[in-house]
């Protein structure tokens, strides 16, 4: 029986991917088509500086003048000719690669046909980029931890505000911005805490546990803000933010350098928690156990794993890497708390595990289209570009919508997620 399920769902499965190719195809096409047509008839040329004029290189690198038609028009030719790849005989494995071309592709004719005749500095755009993926990274990190051992958390937007007023306001008490990192840290764990207990002892719907935390989150924040935050600004809202941390030599490295080694340690707890992550999910007993539990709970017990323990250590966990990107927003960003300022970034978060197939690395890679989306919004701003502004705010979450959509092909989850576990 099931042997013929199998054989009757590989033919189904077959005809699904000849009609995304085929669709993947025609969007390809009709990309290159929008580009030429578009962005073709613009004249004249497009500046990319490729310094940051605040922090000197060992080497200066000069700018990248763009004469702008004819590499719209060279851009417009090559995503049409990989749309005609792409219909003859398919990328296979390589889709996914391909389409980021393609998407690269675009962004950069767009980019060139809106700094016709003036300048944008891509080093900028790369450091803002990366600025904006932390709390997202660290979102979907939680995420990852949480669904890799069976728990949906959808509360990542509510542990980032409480963790966000935690910061501002222990920081701000404290005058340190070390003190801060480790309240709004613990914040996060206590709203990952609750989350477990409600779902993992008495087995609440996850998806309403997480909507109820996250209106909880808003309300008490908000709340609070009114109440103890306005009145004394100065003294409890006011923290110290980290300043920029250069490694030696490496920060010298043209292009690279400003980018990845002058950030603030934010950025650099992030790619250590992603590197860490990835290590302890796929290459230790940890990992393995993890896993287990999230694929298949009543096996992992039979084998004398505590499933429940599993589950709360790793809500818990994802709870205190939540709230270090919950932190970021008032002690890596912005300098003091403000209501739902974190504007639905939780949620780009979830999109961006997804799209990451529950894996560090993929959950980081897509954070960081997410953050280039909101990068960009505010370089067309600053370029005066005949795009309304209200468009331009709607960047990040068009994108994530997009992205969520369907583009990058079907994402399946860890099997036993969102499913309580009772031991029998």
């Amino acid at each position: 029986m099931a042997t013929s399920t199998a054989s009757a769902a590989r033919p189904a499965a077959a005809a699904k991917s000849v009609t995304r190719a085929r669709v993947l195809g025609f969007l390809y096409v009709g990309v290159g088509l929008f580009i030429a047509f578009a962005f073709g008839g613009a004249s004249g040329d497009s500046r990319f500086q490729l310094n940051l004029e605040s922090v000197g290189s060992a080497v200066h690198v000069p700018d990248l003048v763009v004469a702008v038609r004819p590499a719209v028009l060279v851009l417009a030719a090559a995503c049409v000719g990989l749309g005609a790849a792409q219909l003859a005989r398919g990328f296979g494995r390589r889709t996914n690669v391909v389409l980021g071309i393609v998407t690269a592709i675009f962004v950069f004719a767009f980019l060139t046909w809106a700094a016709r005749g003036s300048s944008v500095n891509l080093v900028g755009i790369f450091q803002s980029t990366l600025l904006r993926a932390v709390p997202l990274t660290l979102g979907a990190l939680c995420g990852v931890l949480c669904e890799r051992s069976g728990v949906i958390d959808v509360a990542i937007e509510g542990q980032f505000l409480i963790a966000a007023f935690a910061g501002a306001l222990v920081g701000s008490a404290a005058q340190n911005s070390w003190i801060g990192l480790l309240a709004g840290m613990l914040a996060g764990g206590l709203i990952g805490a609750i989350l477990a207990v409600l779902t993992i002892r008495y087995q609440v719907d996850q998806i309403i546990t997480g909507v109820v935390l996250n209106v909880f989150a808003l309300g008490i924040t908000g709340f609070l803000f009114d109440r103890l935050l306005v009145p004394y600004q100065d003294t409890l809202n006011s923290p110290t933010i980290f300043a920029p941390v250069a490694i030696p030599l490496l920060s010298k490295i043209p292009i690279v350098g400003p980018v990845l080694f002058d950030q603030n340690v934010f950025v650099y707890l992030m790619i250590l928690l992603v590197i860490v992550l990835h290590l302890a999910l796929f290459r230790t007993r940890y990992g393995l156990r993890v896993r287990a539990v999230g694929e298949n709970p009543e096996a992992a017990d039979t084998v004398g794993i505590n499933v429940l323990r599993v589950r709360y250590r790793n809500v818990i966990l994802g709870g205190l890497v939540a709230g270090i990107g919950g932190a970021y927003f008032t002690l890596g960003s912005v300098g003091s708390f403000d209501k739902n300022m974190t504007a639905g970034r939780g949620f780009i978060a979830l999109a961006a595990m997804i799209v990451g197939r529950w894996n560090p690395w993929g959950a980081f890679a897509a954070a960081l289209v997410f953050g280039f989306a909101d990068a960009l919004q505010n370089i067309l701003a600053i370029l005066n570009v005949p795009i309304p502004s209200q468009f331009l705010l709607m960047t990040p979450y068009v994108v994530t919508i997009l992205v969520v959509a369907g583009v990058v092909g079907r994402a399946r989850p860890p099997a036993a997620d969102g499913k309580p576990y009772v031991k029998e």
